[in-house]
């Protein structure tokens, strides 16, 4: 199976025309003859973070790691100079057919982060790659090439994760999926959590010991970032299953800070104040995630909204509904609103809209994923006869979230589906212009899947939760535990697996497949499997 992305959005010749060939030149895997470098011997162990890959496209992907003996320490462990780091992608587990190596640069000015893109990689197979420096060898990771661009592919199936609070459970749904060993991993973000360590979280049921601590307080400059990331990567469930499988990575809020909105945050603070937190979000999240160079930070700004295939299976758009979107309505509160249908609300952008537009009009692909961040079926989430809807999410920006659907429709674009995060909860439904009065054939279909962690334990699902399903004739599907889901493809059907744990507040929790929905193709109706 290949995944192919789209060059547009990551090509070498953007990357010069936004930083120059200086940066193309640090982040290029040769090194720059007679340049000093540190001497790489550690008292500590260097890959402390792991190691991880990603945005396989069918003749390679991206490795990544970061060099941080002691990440919460000032400096986190390391010289203030740019240090060597030797790589290698093997074609079997023990490195027996070395088939790729080189040597990266670990710079001070990333963080000392290392990002390899690897090419020259035969399409649609697994690899596995490691890193060296000094004498200190990381761990083993399995990346997988896309298979080759217009490939026929019986099979995919891959996971979908997100929203994983380090303060409110343990990672256990992450080492369940490294087992699943999916062909690769969709990241719809929330990543990290911007909020200071807490002992205790006050929730509905009252306080709560929380399972372990933020280090710190609520983060705001580049360093405090890189210590957050690192507080969550040195987690080992969630290093599993970063070796597992390549990553796609899209971020939400909370990589930034909850609910922001272009250059506005939940706080009123200037913006141009607001905008020097956003520029030391993007480096930090650049410098932790397994990108390309295309997506290098240039001031706030960052390259989130990309493509992928995977042959002609699957068209993966991956989208950016933070750096774009305009300020949501209502004061971003659950109330009865009269301006859901600002005719000036922007969720991606136009330029982000028009070129999904495009590329969902152009697609050859069995089934046209839009693979992004929060919900877009318009859920009524009063029961009564008032209308209330979750106003950061599409619901809350009906003008942009219509253009879109009738796009969709009129274009006759088929078997789209739609993946979502941050709701903390599993939900499945068909989408509507307008999900109070459905027409019988839906234009696409959402799978939203619950959290890693955030929200603690959870329950089947919440008095409140079966109300409004049952208020909502779009919603076929809720559950509001903990855990992930399996996309299991081919192009005939596809299914969605909905991956539940008993628990995540101890490192026991037993999971389980709550339930199986499958759409067919040509036909955009759920259906239990």
């Amino acid at each position: 199976m290949s995944l192919v992305l789209d060059r547009y959005a990551l090509s070498r010749r953007r990357l010069l025309k936004t930083v120059g060939a200086s940066a193309v030149t640090a982040l290029s895997i040769p090194l720059a003859t007679g340049q000093a470098f540190a001497q790489a011997v550690f008292a500590q162990y260097p890959f402390q973070l792991g190691v991880a890959s990603g945005d396989p496209w069918p003749d390679g992907f991206v490795i990544w790691t970061r060099l941080a003996p002691a990440p919460f320490e000032i400096g986190y462990g390391m010289p203030m100079a740019p240090v060597e780091v030797a790589w290698e992608v093997a074609a079997d587990r023990g490195f027996k057919t070395v088939v790729a190596k080189g040597t990266a640069v670990a710079p001070p000015e990333l963080g000392h982060a290392v990002h390899v893109e690897v090419s020259g990689l035969e399409a649609g197979r697994d690899y596995w790659y490691r890193f060296t420096a000094g004498k200190e060898r990381s761990g083993v990771g399995r990346a997988r090439t896309a298979p080759a661009a217009g490939a026929a592919v019986d099979h995919a199936r891959f996971a979908v994760a997100g929203c994983q609070h380090y303060e409110a459970g343990y990672y256990t749904a992450y080492r369940k999926l490294a087992q699943d060993n999916p062909d690769f991993v969709f990241h719809y973000g929330d990543y990290i959590y911007e909020g200071r360590g807490n002992r205790i979280s006050n929730g509905a049921d009252g306080p709560r010991e929380n399972v372990r601590q933020h280090f710190g307080g609520e983060i705001y400059s580049l360093d405090d970032y890189r210590r957050r990331y690192a507080q969550y990567k040195m987690d080992a469930d969630l290093q599993a299953a970063h070796a597992a499988a390549p990553w796609f990575v899209v971020w939400d809020d909370h990589e930034t800070d909850n609910n922001w909105a272009g250059d506005i945050d939940q706080d009123g603070t200037d913006p141009k104040l607001f905008n020097l937190r956003r520029q030391a979000a993007a480096q930090a999240y650049y410098e932790h995630m397994p990108l390309r160079a295309g997506s290098f930070p240039v001031g706030t700004a960052i390259q989130i909204y990309r493509r992928a295939a995977w042959g002609r299976l699957l068209e993966l758009n991956l989208l950016d509904t933070r750096q774009y979107r305009s300020d949501q309505p209502c004061g971003d509160k659950q109330v009865v609103c009269s301006t859901l249908d600002r005719p000036d609300a922007e969720m991606m952008g136009a330029k982000q809209e028009a070129w999904l537009v495009g590329g969902l009009t152009a697609s050859k692909a069995t089934w046209n994923v839009i693979a992004q961040q929060v919900m877009m079926m318009d859920l009524d989430r009063d029961p009564g006869p008032d209308v209330v809807v979750n106003t950061d999410s599409w619901a809350g920006y009906r003008t942009p979230r219509g253009r879109l659907l009738r796009q969709i429709r009129d274009r006759k674009v088929a078997n789209v589906v739609v993946l979502t995060g941050d709701e903390h909860q599993h939900f499945a439904g068909e989408l509507q212009l307008d999900g109070a009065h459905p027409e019988a054939r839906p234009i696409a279909v959402e799978f939203v899947t619950t959290s890693i962690t955030s929200g603690g334990d959870g329950v089947d699902q919440t008095p409140e939760f079966a109300k409004i399903q049952a208020a909502n004739p779009q919603l076929k599907f809720n559950n509001s535990q903990r855990g992930y889901a399996i996309c299991d493809v081919t192009p005939g059907r596809w299914v969605t697996e909905f991956k539940v744990l008993d628990a995540v507040t101890r490192r026991d929790g037993a999971l389980t497949t709550r339930m199986e929905l499958a759409i067919e193709a040509g036909d955009p109706r759920l259906a239990k499997v």
